[in-house]
């Protein structure tokens, strides 16, 4: 009896065992198909690769979070408004944004040390105002951060959220303050001016160099 021939002229010289099949790629082209290809020891896993997702491939969007933006809590259009900055900006550094009362207290004492009429050549004048620079006033003996920031807070606490509201956009969140640069500064000063809800952009506060952008 003679040897046994391949009935198929297409098929592999040598044959194939049931289900072999051949591809003109050379190994290493295509991972999957090497699996198949290639002798396996029992109990290896041929299942197919996983396919990356797109959803799991990260892409830098212009509308990811950014974690210096978000801890500033602002409202919606201050909000956007600092990230139309930071995204042409990239190096701009935020230093305050919606404050509470506590909050605002250390901050307007970090100024009132430098100058003790901060408040009136800052803030325009109302109820707020005029009792927190009555307070620097009757009280020339504070003289540190601590002590003027403990006692503009006491101030605050006794007024209602309409005179806060009139004091300070911090204290609901529609503004915040940039670090001063010299480099790009013109550019950057530029660019706030021109971000949409812009109600105030102010250089210096009480004839300190200050960037502040309310909303």
């Amino acid at each position: 009896m003679g040897k046994p021939t391949n009935l198929d002229p297409k098929a592999p010289a040598g044959g194939g065992g049931p289900g072999a099949f051949s591809s003109p790629q050379p190994m290493g082209i295509n991972p999957a198909l090497d699996k198949w290809r290639t002798p396996q020891p029992l109990g290896v896993d041929l299942s197919p690769l996983p396919i990356a997702d797109e959803a799991t491939v990260h892409t830098h969007k212009k509308d990811d979070p950014d974690a210096e933006i978000e801890a500033l809590n602002l409202s919606k259009v201050a909000k956007k408004a600092a990230y139309r900055l930071k995204r042409k900006h990239p190096e701009v550094i935020f230093t305050s944004g919606r404050r509470d009362k506590a909050e605002q207290a250390s901050a307007m004492a970090s100024n009132v040390v430098l100058n003790r009429k901060w408040i009136h050549q800052t803030y325009a004048r109302s109820a707020a105002s005029d009792s927190c620079q009555k307070w620097v006033n009757e009280n020339p003996d504070k003289t540190t951060k601590a002590a003027v920031a403990a006692g503009l807070k006491e101030v605050l606490d006794h007024l209602s959220d309409r005179d806060l509201g009139q004091l300070s956009m911090h204290l609901s969140g529609a503004a915040f303050d940039v670090k001063p640069v010299e480099k790009d500064a013109t550019a950057i000063k530029k660019t706030i001016r021109s971000l949409p809800g812009l109600s105030l952009f102010l250089e210096k506060e009480g004839g300190l160099i200050r960037w502040h952008a309310q909303f």
